[in-house]
C-alpha cells in the first residue's frame, strides 16, 4: 500500500471516529449505534456541496461559526435591511399576443427550437426573438401536456412566475449560503429524506435545502418567511424519527428567512419546537429561525410587450406598471377563485421564491400610502398598504383588482370635482339633499353615503343595553317617570390631523386615525317612541355620557373594522389628489385637464355597483329612522328606540406635517424600503409590512442595466451562546426625541372647499408611504370591539 492511500484511510478513520464521539449526534449517512425503532426506515438521497452548487468555489474548511447565529429560536438580526437582485425577463413579456397555429409552427416545439430563441434574444435583446421563444416554450406545453393551459394562465403561472421562481429562490439561496457560511465539506445542498413505515408506504417526504453532515443540522431557505404545510407535517415525523441506520432524534432544523417570518410559521414551530425539547429532555432549540431581513430586486426589461394598466393613470398615454397592478388582477374575484389561485402558485413554486402569492394578501384593507411629483409626461408614481393574511393557503385573499380600482377611481373623483361636492346627508327630514347628482354617479360616492348609514347602525350596537357598556350608559341617562329618556343626535365621522411628511419629492401620510363627532338635533320627523322634553341641562348631560362612553367604541370600529375599508381606501385617495392639486397649481402636469372639470364619466360606479342608487340608501335610512333598528326591554319597564342623524361633508383634510427628525427616528428604513419595492414584492422590519410598487412612467428598473443576481457576501455575525429561547428585543430606535406638535394641525397642507359646514363634516383617514412609485402591504393589529368588556 502506497504512503498516500495510507495517509488518506488514516485520515478518514480519524475523522469518522471524531465524529461518532461528539455530542452523541448520529448523523445522516453514518450508522447508528442506537437500536432501531421496529417498523419505519429512511431513505436518503444526497446532493451537492453547497459552496460549490452556490458560490462555484471548493472551500477547503467549514468555519465554526457556519449555520444558525445563535442558538435562539427565533433570531432577528439588527441594522438595516439588505438586498439581493434576480433577473425575471419573461416579466417584461406579459403583453405578448396569443399565438395562431402558425406561430406555434414557425417558433418550434424543440429543446432546440427553445435554445435557439433563447440564444438570438441574448444576443440581439430584440423583443420578437424573446417572444418566438416564449412560443415555443408553448408549444412544447400543448405537446406535452393531456390538458393544455390557456396561454394566459400558462403565461403568467407556469413562465414568468417559474422563472421567477427559479430565478429569485436561486439568489437568495446564494445569499444565505455566503451570510450564513454554508461552505466547507460539511455542507450539502439539495438533500432529501424519504420515510417509509413497514409495509413500505411513504409517510413523509422531504428536500432540504442544506444539511451539515458534521453537525446533523438541517436547513431550510425561506425567502418568504411561510411554511409550507407539507413541509411541516413532513418536518413533524422526520425530526422524531430513528431506525437502525439514521437517528434525527437529535438533529436540529434552521430555517433561514429573508423576510418578516409569518405568524402561522412562529405558531407551528414554536408548538413544534417546545414539543420536541421536552421530549428530548434537552435546554436547547431543536429548531431556530434566523432572520436576517433582504429585500428582493426582481429585475426585468421594458419592452413593448411589457404590461401597462390604467391605475391611477390620468390618460392611457401615461399608464403604471409595477407587481401591485398584477398581482391584484391575479388575486381572484372571490375567495372560491382565490383558492384554486393560490393552489396552482403553490404547486408551481417549488421553492417557495414568490411570496405568499396573490393569496398572501388581504386586498379588502387596500389604501393608498404616498404619492410622488406628477411630472408631466410621466404620470404618477404611487404607494398602497394592505395587510397580509394570516394563511394564505386556506384563507387566501381576493378581490385585489376592484381594491385598486376603487381606490384609483377615487383619486380621479377627487380631482375631477370642485371641493364643495365631496358631501352626503342622512336626514329625515331633506330626501332633496342626499348628496351632489355628480357625486352621485361614482363609486367614492356611494362609499361615502353608505358609511354614513352604517355608522347609525353602529351607534346602535354599542348603545345595546345588554352589553355591560350599553347597560352602562343608558343608566347614566336623565329619566323620565324612572325610565332613561335620550335626545335627538346627529353624529358624523371626521378625520383627526393627519401626520403627514413631505419629502423625496411627494408626500408620506403616516398616521390619519378618524374620530367621531356629535351634537343633540331634533327632526321633524317623527320615530318610533316617544320623544322626551328634556332641559337643556339634562341633554348635555346625555351628550356627555354618550361622548364618554359610546363614542369612544364606534371611533375604534372605524379606524380598524373592516366593514369601513373602502372609507378609509377612498379617504387615502382624497389626501394624494389634494397633493396632486397643489403641484399642479405650481406647474402644469398631466391631471391640469381634469382638474375641477366636473366630468366624472371615466370613472363611474362599476361591477356589480354600476346600477346602484342614493335613493335606495336613503329609503333604507329612513326606515330604520321611523321604525326604529333595535327594539330593546329594559328593566325600566318601557321600550326605548334610538335614533341618530347624520351626513358627510368631504371638502376638508387637515393634516400636520411631521419634522424631518420624526420621520427619521419612527421610520428611518421607509424611504429605501419602498423605492426597492418598485420591482418586487418585499417586506418592512417589524411589522406585517408587504411592499409592491407601480411607476408612474412604466419603468422598473431606474433606468439603470441589470444586474448581475449575485448578492455581495456580508459577514456572518459572531454566534451568540445564549439558548434561551426568547426572541431578540427590537433595537431602539435614534435621532433625538421627537418634537411636540405644530401649533397649527393643519400644517402646508391647505383645507379646501368652503368653511361653511355643509350637513354634517365627516372624512375617513389614510397613510401613505414609499418613494418611486411603491403598493405598500401593511399588517395592522385589527382589534374587534369587545361589547362585553366596556
Amino acid at each position: 500500500m502506497s504512503t498516500p492511500l495510507r495517509t488518506r484511510l488514516r485520515r478518514r478513520l480519524a475523522s469518522f471516529l471524531a465524529v461518532a464521539a461528539s455530542a452523541g449526534l448520529l448523523l445522516v449517512g453514518l450508522p447508528a449505534t442506537a437500536q432501531a425503532a421496529p417498523g419505519d426506515y429512511a431513505k436518503i438521497t444526497t446532493g451537492k456541496r453547497c459552496d460549490q452548487m452556490h458560490l462555484k468555489k471548493t472551500l477547503p474548511r467549514t468555519p465554526n461559526n457556519s449555520g444558525a447565529p445563535t442558538g435562539l429560536h427565533h433570531w432577528v438580526k439588527s441594522g438595516p435591511d439588505e438586498e439581493f437582485y434576480y433577473n425575471n425577463d419573461f416579466k417584461g413579456f406579459e403583453n405578448v399576443p396569443v399565438p395562431s397555429q402558425a406561430d406555434l409552427k414557425a417558433a418550434g416545439s424543440t429543446r432546440a427550437d427553445i435554445d435557439g430563441w433563447d440564444a438570438k434574444y441574448a444576443a440581439s435583446r430584440n423583443p420578437e426573438d424573446m417572444k418566438n421563444a416564449i412560443y415555443a416554450r408553448y408549444h412544447r406545453h400543448r405537446i406535452d401536456s393531456t390538458n393544455p393551459k390557456p396561454f394566459g394562465s400558462w403565461m403568467t403561472r407556469y413562465l414568468i412566475n417559474n422563472q421567477a421562481n427559479g430565478q429569485k429562490g436561486g439568489a437568495f439561496e446564494v445569499k444565505a449560503v455566503q451570510d450564513f457560511n454554508l461552505v466547507g465539506p460539511d455542507w450539502l445542498c439539495e438533500v432529501t429524506i424519504e420515510i417509509y413505515d413497514k409495509n413500505g408506504n411513504k409517510i413523509a417526504s422531504r428536500r432540504y435545502d442544506a444539511y451539515n453532515q458534521r453537525t446533523g443540522e438541517l436547513g431550510e431557505f425561506k425567502s418568504n418567511g411561510h411554511r409550507k404545510p407539507a413541509q411541516y407535517r413532513a418536518d413533524k415525523i422526520i425530526l422524531r424519527h430513528k431506525d437502525a441506520r439514521y437517528d434525527f432524534t437529535r438533529a436540529r432544523l434552521t430555517m433561514f428567512t429573508s423576510e418578516k417570518t409569518t405568524n402561522v410559521t412562529l405558531k407551528d414551530y414554536g408548538s413544534l419546537n417546545r414539543a420536541l425539547r421536552a421530549e428530548r429532555g434537552t435546554g436547547n432549540n431543536p429548531i431556530r429561525i434566523a432572520e436576517r431581513r433582504a429585500t428582493a430586486k426582481g429585475l426585468w426589461p421594458q419592452t413593448k410587450y411589457t404590461k401597462t394598466y390604467p391605475d391611477f393613470s390620468p390618460s392611457p398615454n401615461t399608464r403604471t406598471q409595477g407587481p401591485l397592478n398584477s398581482l391584484a388582477r391575479e388575486s381572484g374575484r372571490n375567495a372560491a377563485e382565490a383558492k384554486q389561485i393560490q393552489a396552482e402558485h403553490n404547486k408551481v413554486n417549488t421553492r417557495s421564491a414568490l411570496g405568499r402569492g396573490p393569496g398572501g394578501v388581504d386586498f379588502s384593507t387596500l389604501e393608498l400610502q404616498y404619492v410622488g411629483n406628477p411630472v408631466k409626461g410621466k404620470g404618477l408614481d404611487y404607494s398602497m398598504k394592505a395587510d397580509f393574511v394570516a394563511d394564505p393557503d386556506s384563507n387566501p385573499g381576493w378581490g385585489g383588482e376592484a381594491k385598486l380600482t376603487l381606490a384609483s377611481d377615487a383619486l380621479f373623483t377627487w380631482l375631477a370635482l370642485t371641493p364643495d361636492k365631496f358631501w352626503v346627508n342622512l336626514n329625515p327630514d331633506e330626501p332633496e339633499r342626499i348628496m351632489d347628482k355628480e357625486f352621485a354617479k361614482t363609486d367614492a360616492g356611494r362609499v361615502l353615503l353608505e358609511a354614513d348609514l352604517r355608522l347609525k347602525h353602529d351607534a346602535f350596537v354599542v348603545m345595546d343595553p345588554g352589553t355591560r357598556r350599553g347597560k352602562q350608559f343608558w343608566d347614566s341617562l336623565a329619566r323620565r317617570d324612572g325610565a332613561p329618556c335620550l335626545h335627538g343626535m346627529r353624529s358624523w365621522i371626521e378625520p383627526e390631523p393627519a401626520k403627514v411628511r413631505e419629502q423625496d419629492g411627494g408626500i408620506y401620510i403616516l398616521d390619519a386615525p378618524l374620530k367621531v363627532s356629535s351634537v343633540p338635533q331634533e327632526t321633524n320627523t317623527p320615530g318610533p317612541g316617544k320623544g322626551c322634553d328634556l332641559t337643556k341641562a339634562e341633554i348635555q348631560h346625555n351628550q356627555r355620557m354618550y361622548d364618554t362612553l359610546i363614542e369612544p367604541e364606534v371611533i375604534k370600529k372605524i379606524n380598524g373594522d373592516p366593514v369601513y375599508a373602502d372609507l378609509r381606501r377612498v379617504y387615502s385617495s382624497r389626501v394624494a389628489a389634494e397633493w396632486i392639486r397643489q403641484q399642479d397649481a405650481k406647474k402644469a402636469t398631466d391631471f391640469r385637464p381634469i382638474i375641477n372639470s366636473d366630468d366624472v364619466r371615466r370613472w363611474p360606479l362599476r361591477g356589480e355597483n354600476k346600477d346602484w342608487k342614493k335613493e335606495t340608501v336613503y329609503k333604507k335610512y329612513v326606515k330604520v329612522f321611523k321604525e326604529g333598528e333595535f327594539e330593546w326591554e329594559m328593566e325600566y319597564g318601557g321600550l326605548t328606540y334610538t335614533y341618530i342623524v347624520g351626513g358627510v361633508d368631504f371638502s376638508k383634510a387637515p393634516k400636520r406635517n411631521i419634522s424631518q427628525v420624526e420621520f427619521r427616528t419612527q421610520h428611518r428604513s421607509l424611504p429605501h424600503t419602498t423605492k426597492d419595492s418598485v420591482r418586487a414584492q418585499t417586506s418592512a422590519r417589524d411589522a406585517e409590512v408587504s411592499y409592491l410598487g407601480g411607476n408612474g412612467a412604466a419603468r422598473t428598473d431606474d433606468g439603470k442595466p441589470t444586474p448581475t443576481p449575485t448578492p455581495t457576501p456580508k459577514p456572518t455575525p459572531t454566534p451568540d451562546p445564549t439558548d434561551s429561547g426568547k426572541p431578540t428585543p427590537a433595537p431602539t430606535p435614534t435621532g433625538g426625541e421627537t418634537p411636540p406638535a405644530a401649533e397649527d394641525p393643519d400644517g402646508d397642507l391647505a383645507d379646501t372647499g368652503s368653511d361653511t359646514p355643509i350637513g354634517l363634516i365627516a372624512a375617513i383617514a389614510a397613510t401613505l408611504a414609499a418613494a418611486g412609485g411603491v403598493l405598500m402591504w401593511w399588517m395592522r393589529r385589527r382589534r374587534t370591539t369587545d361589547d362585553q368588556d366596556g
